[in-house]
């Protein structure tokens, strides 16, 4: 008679899982490949070079972001400070030069505690985007000409921000361990060249992938506590909670929801409390003005105003912005409760900030920084990854051209109003089709690139193979049929790997 195998023996009969290729399941990293060589083939030695997956991942990003910063030499040699439109033209603006002299950084105002002059009275970034500034105007020596300063401060800025590309480039490849390779996706994202030093998002973003890695790791602490600075730095990665809160009410996962939500609320009090009681006034600035903000570059708010010829006040987009995302998230709730087959974190992850950036009173070009890693996660093909990028760079040049056809006076050197429209339509479009493609795979998961190649949710730590606890609608009925699925088996409630039996 046959033995069943026990626990024990099942555990140690699992073979470690090949990576995926991806020039072996996508036709576009496939016929990207033959730059360097062409695919690899199957008789290759894999794990025996120096250069592994990772650390190539990580020096492709670094090329990239110091190409991204080449991009912006002719504003850095005079267009930040002569011209006003040629840092438009040249399509290489940056925020950070221009607010070190404007938020006080040069005078050695301390961020919230000390009052500004002109228009803007505080520091308006949240208090840990505040201390990453900070500390790069400590490193920025005091001597010579304003512009010396500036010019030196934005360096100082992008190599800490160089550092936060290289995290955030690593985080996605070692996040689905089969998969390392899909962090090329966002070392060779044009776009996020293109905008990492425009502003100082990528310290949020790379507190974000930091902590979908810890997730994925099944340590629950390390990402709250991830969570919880990143959203000190920015506000959008906590909108991640009301995914993960869906997806563990389905597993039965409270315990680690719970520890990764004390985590979250303990690391920003830590870090905003001390500023909150001692300059109450400098720590509001920020949710101040992102609530009195009006409809600006980039917003449907903005496209709908214009096409329409109606005037759309700061009120009037909170309340239908706030009503959009809520039901967004009751929509989300559902898919979440009544698909086939409980969404991968990481999809349902960039849903909720792509349905943030939509429903935006502003869209600045950096924000496409927020989806690049999410994005990488959700929907590793490079077709649809560069269909949207495309989107997002067409973008950036649109909102360059029309600020050159604006400042240009008489000139009119750029892009009208008419075309810039164009281009907002375009960047709606391209991050509506990526979220379509996403909630297909949802609905579909033989279509999911990442279920299709044997995983359950590498991304979902404790919910990667675990068993529905609670469920909705059909999903909650299975078929009697499976449908017709091509690829490797998954399991459910064995970390999603398919157990080979080794009983005689």
């Amino acid at each position: 008679m046959c033995a069943m195998p026990s626990a024990e023996t099942t555990r140690a009969s699992v073979r470690e899982p090949e990576p995926v290729r991806p020039t072996k399941e996508d036709e576009v990293a496939a016929a990207g490949s033959e730059l360097i060589g062409g695919p690899i083939g199957r008789r290759a030695l894999l794990g025996t070079s120096w250069w592994t997956p990772v650390r190539v991942v990580a020096l492709v990003a670094i090329a990239m972001f110091a190409l991204g910063m080449v991009q912006k030499l002719p504003c850095y040699d005079g267009g930040w400070f002569f011209g006003a439109s040629t840092q438009y033209t040249h399509a290489c603006y940056s925020d950070i030069p221009h607010l070190y002299q404007g938020r006080g950084f040069a005078d050695g105002l301390v961020p919230y505690f000390d009052k500004l002059p002109g228009d803007m009275d505080y520091l308006e970034y949240p208090v840990l985007t505040g201390v990453f500034m900070e500390v790069a105007a400590w490193l920025t020596p005091g001597g010579g000409s304003i512009q010396d300063q500036e010019q030196i401060y934005w360096m100082v800025n992008a190599g800490m921000l160089m550092v936060c590309a290289a995290v955030i480039a690593v985080s996605t490849a070692r996040t689905h361990r089969r998969r390392p390779w899909d962090g090329l996706l966002v070392a060779l994202a044009p776009a996020f060249a293109l905008t990492a030093t425009i502003n100082w998002d990528l310290l949020a973003v790379a507190l974000l992938a930091a902590a979908m890695l810890m997730w994925s790791r099944g340590r629950a602490l390390a990402f709250g506590i991830l969570i919880g600075l990143a959203t000190a730095a920015k506000f959008y990665p906590f909108l991640v909670m009301g995914p993960l809160l869906v997806l563990c009410w389905r597993a039965g996962k409270w315990r680690e929801f719970g520890v990764a939500l004390m985590g979250t609320v303990g690391a920003w009090l830590v870090v905003n409390l001390p500023v909150m009681y001692l300059a109450p006034e400098g720590w509001a600035k920020f949710y101040s003005f992102s609530h009195d903000r009006g409809v600006d570059f980039g917003s449907v708010f903005l496209f709908l105003s214009t096409w329409f010829k109606i005037t759309i006040t700061a009120d009037t987009a909170n309340a239908w912005a706030l009503v959009l995302m809520v039901l967004v998230c009751v929509g989300m709730a559902a898919l979440a409760l009544t698909a086939p087959r409980r969404p991968r974190f990481a999809q349902l992850a960039f849903l909720i900030v792509a349905a943030f950036v939509l429903t935006n009173k502003v869209y600045s070009p950096q924000y496409v920084l927020w989806l690049v890693p999410l994005a990488a996660l959700a929907r590793p093909r490079w077709r649809d990854f560069l269909i949207w990028q495309a989107c997002e760079v067409a973008y950036f040049l649109g909102i360059w051209m029309y600020l050159a056809y604006t400042t240009s006076g008489e000139a009119h050197k750029g892009l009208s109003s008419q075309g810039y429209q164009i281009a907002i339509a375009v960047h709606l479009l391209g991050t509506l089709y990526l979220c379509a493609v996403v909630v297909r795979d949802i609905f579909m998961p033989e279509r999911d690139m990442v279920r299709k190649a044997g995983d359950d949710d590498p991304s979902g730590g404790v919910l990667d193979g675990a068993e529905d606890a609670f469920v909705l609608g059909a999903a909650a009925h299975p078929p009697r049929h499976a449908a017709h699925f091509d690829g490797p088996p998954v399991q459910w409630g064995n970390g999603g790997a398919a157990v080979e039996d080794r009983s005689p």
